[in-house]
């Protein structure tokens, strides 16, 4: 039997690292957190020092057993975990659980930590182990209490204030208010209208574009002009001055250097991600993951990438050597700086032995390794590996020029152009950095002709364009992640969860890459913004956050934090109980007046999201939809080319308590309904009925489910999407993918007796059935 036992989360990992070791040593996985607080009221108790109850992860169980198992036969216990707050509570409760069980009984026990998944790493890790980090395990339990705490006091006021099912966070609870606050500029943004003038130019037969600055003498602004009638005059005025040509009246010639960006980390990565690869946050953490703990590369297992958890562009000597070799061979030794790059991290308490993430062996192409990675894989392996290369490039230098057309009398109407060279692309022939919200125009360089003061230059037109001010632009996961970054609200390893629970609270939702707030959401909003501000204020959210690091650092203890946030929390919760009646919350005050009783109207929240209604029902009974006109009702939608089936009639687009549905138009003669997006078919048959097969659902809450087709008959239901395998252990006929923020995807028997659980080597996404809608 092994002499060693070691410890990671993940049985990839276990996998890749067990090939380093060799056979002295047998690496399991515990598949993630092994215990968590219990299910209920009383788990954290603040009257005896914030003491927390604990009880196994059901599903894990038999993993704390299989390790229990071989530790009878090992002489040391190695706890692998990952190098963070998360990973050294993983390590902290299997310690404690294996305690409980008498399974140590004296044996050695040690924790190893590398920030990769290399052989070198590993073993030197291994050579020079350390103890169990108190203050990393007394932060994680301090968020975990919090968390807890807000979470079991606020969710049961919000279900009695608002509606039953709501509940808040500690720290989603701010990342909310950031979208409903956006959203509430862009509809209080009033839009100006203004004109632009452009000269269209050929010189040398380029054509090239020239923008109108001074009129007359005077410099413009934006708002110079403001309707087309001043627009028209302007450019009627500069047709006669110009006579067919503008002269070259100033030219500017200067070089500009620009530096590469830093080395990723988790949020920079999180942000490229979705801008470049089209990636959620969630999606890019767990093909990190992949990357780090292990890709086989052809016969061998290796880690891609360091550890995807970190706020350091800390980049190791060994790593920078390497790279600057690389860049030599492959991109000339120009394109290598005098002296190694050194970024400074900002995060203050970001830990500078961590490194930020980069490939672990430099020299790997991804070219080179395209056959041995999935597509995702390849797409976030290439953008991290070029991201770090370019950072240890050359500068890039780029020729600006900028250039003043003028016409009339004295010169004084002028016109500007300007455009840049590449002069030495440098870092830019890896990799240029995207940008949040920036046009397609943004990232295109312009070039102007050969031009020389007081040559003159052939006039085309003179054009006028119209514009609109706009609203500052919604969140994208990007500029979401950004500006909790920024704000100091959550960490690395959070930011992927906070925006995943808005969605799965239903309180903001995806679209067109863009967050926007649901009526619940701003209702949720609204009350925390006006009865706990303090608690979703930006600042007392950071702070919190640096507090809670300090524990971490061992400069705070972490039971008086506690104290300092629970007692005026507390007190504030039962004091809102008490004092804030439930219409004071779900509703708004008009000032307009019902047209049927006279009686003040209000913006209220049913079931369907918020709407209007007469504060004296149920005495009136008045409502009309939010955006609809008091004078006019909005005319149901007609379905394009479909008809009712059994009357003929218009179809028509219906919203009832359960959202949008289909209809017919001759209701209340004929009630035909249908669901405004058919079930689709896995082709996975059910395995209770064995008559029907399953079906891709959405539920009441917008929520995807799967289901038997013969329903109601057969009440077979599963919330992971179904695989046709039969499962090893007891035979089931049906597996299903899921998702875990540790464990990453898997398959899984959906039996409540059977804990198989193995990981899932596709694309979780072409699991999940069909994805066209009828």
């Amino acid at each position: 039997m092994s002499k060693n036992l070691v410890i990671v989360e993940s049985p990839a990992k276990a996998k890749t690292i067990e090939k380093y070791l060799g056979k002295d040593f047998q690496v399991l996985a515990s598949y993630g957190h092994v215990r968590d607080l219990i299910p209920k009221e009383g788990a954290v108790d603040p009257d005896h020092h914030f003491a927390m109850k604990y009880e196994v992860i059901e599903r894990n169980l038999r993993h704390v057993q299989a390790i229990g198992k071989a530790l009878k036969d090992a002489d040391a216990l190695y706890l692998a975990t990952d190098p963070d707050r998360e990973g050294e509570a993983i390590s902290w409760h299997l310690y404690e659980l294996l305690k409980e069980r008498k399974a140590l009984k004296n044996k050695a026990v040690h924790r190893v930590v590398f920030h990769e998944i290399t052989k070198k790493a590993v073993t030197e890790a291994i050579a020079h182990p350390s103890e169990l980090a108190t203050n990393l395990i007394n932060a994680q339990q301090a968020r975990r209490a919090l968390d807890y705490l807000v979470g079991f006091k606020l969710s049961p006021l919000l279900w009695k204030k608002i509606r039953r099912g709501l509940s808040a966070g500690r720290v989603q609870s701010p990342a909310l208010r950031m979208i409903v606050e956006r959203e509430m500029e862009i509809e209080a943004f009033k839009s100006r209208e203004y004109w632009t003038i452009d000269a269209l130019l050929t010189a040398d037969e380029q054509n090239f574009k020239a923008k109108l600055t001074h009129l007359a003498g005077e410099k413009l602004n934006q708002f110079s002009m403001t309707d087309r009638q001043t627009a028209d005059r302007a450019r009627q005025a500069l047709l006669e001055a110009a006579d067919g040509r503008l002269i070259v009246s100033k030219l500017e010639k200067k070089q500009q250097k620009r530096n590469p960006a830093p080395p990723f980390t988790t949020s920079t990565l999180q942000q490229e991600a979705a801008r470049k690869l089209g990636f959620t946050t969630k999606r890019t953490m767990m093909v990190a993951q992949q990357l780090y703990e292990g890709i086989d590369i052809g016969g061998e297992t290796a880690g891609l990438i360091t550890y995807m958890r970190t706020d350091s562009v800390n980049l190791s000597v060994e790593a920078v050597a390497e790279m600057r070799e690389m860049i030599a061979e492959n991109y000339g030794p120009e394109n290598v700086p005098k002296e190694p790059r050194i970024f400074k991290t900002k995060s203050k308490n970001a830990q500078e032995a961590h490194e930020a993430i980069r490939p672990t062996y430099p020299r790997y192409q991804p070219a080179q390794l395209k056959k041995h990675l999935s597509d995702e894989q390849f797409k976030l392996y290439d953008l991290i590996w070029k991201r770090t290369i370019a950072c240890q490039m050359a500068q890039a230098t780029i020729n600006m020029i900028a250039v003043d057309l003028t016409c009339g009398e004295r010169n004084e109407h002028v016109f500007r152009a300007t455009g840049s060279t590449i002069a030495s692309p440098g870092f830019m022939a890896v990799y240029l950095e995207g940008r949040d919200d920036a046009g397609d125009s943004d990232d295109k360089e312009s070039f102007l002709p050969p031009l020389a003061e007081g040559r003159p230059v052939p006039l085309n037109d003179i054009v006028n364009a119209q514009h609109f001010t706009e609203p500052p632009p919604r969140y994208s996961e990007a500029s979401l992640v950004k500006a909790l970054e920024e704000h100091g609200i959550g960490r690395p390893s959070t930011y992927a969860s906070i925006i995943s629970t808005l969605q799965n609270r239903d309180y903001a939702t995806l679209e067109n890459k863009r967050f926007h707030p649901t009526d619940v959401g701003r209702i949720v909003n609204k009350f925390l913004t006006e009865h706990f501000t303090k608690y979703v204020d930006y600042d007392f959210t950071a702070k919190l956050e640096d507090d809670l690091d300090a524990v971490s650092r061992g400069e705070k203890d972490w039971i008086p934090l506690m104290g300092e946030f629970w007692n005026p929390f507390n007190t504030l919760i039962q004091e809102k109980d008490e004092n804030v009646q439930r219409k004071d919350v779900t509703q708004e005050a008009l000032d307009e007046s019902c047209p049927e009783c006279g009686s003040p109207l209000s913006i209220r929240l049913g079931r369907n999201g918020r709407f209007i209604g007469c504060t004296n029902y149920p005495g009136c009974s008045y409502t009309r939809n939010l955006n609809e006109d008091q004078n006019e009702a909005a005319e149901p939608e007609v379905v394009d080319g479909r008809t009712c089936p059994k009357c003929a009639s218009p179809l028509v687009l219906k919203s009832g308590r359960y959202g949008k549905f289909i209809g017919c138009s001759a209701y209340p003669k004929c009630k035909h309904i249908e669901p405004l997006e058919k079930p689709l078919d896995t082709g996975v048959e059910c395995p209770k009925c064995k008559k029907g097969s399953i079906l891709k659902r959405k539920s009441r809450s917008n929520k995807i489910f799967y289901s038997c087709s013969e329903y109601p008959k057969c009440d077979y239901a599963l919330w992971n999407a179904p695989l046709k395998e039969s499962c090893p252990e007891c035979n089931w006929p049906v597996l299903t993918v899921k998702e875990t923020k540790r464990r990453g995807v898997e398959k899984v028997c959906p039996q409540k007796d059977c804990s198989y659980a193995t990981p899932y080597e596709g694309d979780p996404a072409d699991a999940q059935g069909p994805k066209e809608t009828v």
